[in-house]
């Protein structure tokens, strides 16, 4: 048997629905293709964050390699000098005083504080005033050059010198007995000089 025409009206509505589930179609297929991409921009963020995250630490651990710490040991005539991070190895030190005493600058391979440098600092500085009583300080900048991830480094600082006299006046054979070393802040080798002398032209007012 053969099917019955369909109408006019009939054939529209048909359609009309074929319409409608090509739309409906495209706007999953749509729905879709969004979907995919929030799921590529999600994981794709994620591993944006993760890599600034590993860069940031990085560059953390980087500045923190390039920072040094000293650490002060002994008293009396020499204070050993030697870095807080024992991945960090101090190859050799330049240590001045501020520019007023003309002493120029100490270099050393072993990493040290002499009392005698101090001393001849006191000498130079001339001050025939009382003595300070306890701990006194001396400013003085050192610049270290180390090792640190097998790359080398230099930092520069200034530092307090602690010492204590004792003995006759300074002019009569005084004697410095070393106490330790405090930071002061940190600075670059071309600005420690200036920092020094204005620490130390602060401090004589």
């Amino acid at each position: 048997m053969s099917e019955p025409k369909q109408t006019a009206e009939e054939r529209r509505e048909a359609a009309a629905i074929r319409r409608r589930w090509i739309t409906l179609g495209e706007i999953l297929a749509v729905i879709g293709v969004l979907i995919s991409g929030l799921a590529l921009w999600n994981s794709w963020s994620e591993r944006s964050s993760a890599e600034r995250e590993r860069a940031a630490a990085k560059a953390q651990q980087a500045d923190v390699s390039r920072t040094l710490l000293l650490k002060p040991s002994g008293g009396g005539k020499r204070l050993a000098l030697a870095a807080h991070d024992p991945d960090q190895a101090i190859q050799s030190q330049t240590l001045f005083f501020p520019s007023a005493l003309r002493l120029g600058a100490f270099e050393t391979t072993e990493p040290r504080i002499e009392a005698e440098w101090i001393e001849r600092a006191l000498r130079k500085a001339k001050r025939k005033d009382e003595k300070v009583r306890g701990d006194a300080r001396m400013p003085v900048a050192i610049t270290s050059r180390f090792v640190a991830d097998g790359r080398g480094f230099a930092d520069t600082a200034l530092y307090d010198v602690g010492y204590q006299e004792s003995g006759g006046g300074l002019f009569e054979g005084s004697d410095v007995e070393l106490k330790g070393l405090s930071l002061i802040e940190r600075t670059t080798a071309a600005n420690a000089r200036r920092r020094l002398d204005a620490l130390w032209a602060a401090r004589a007012r």
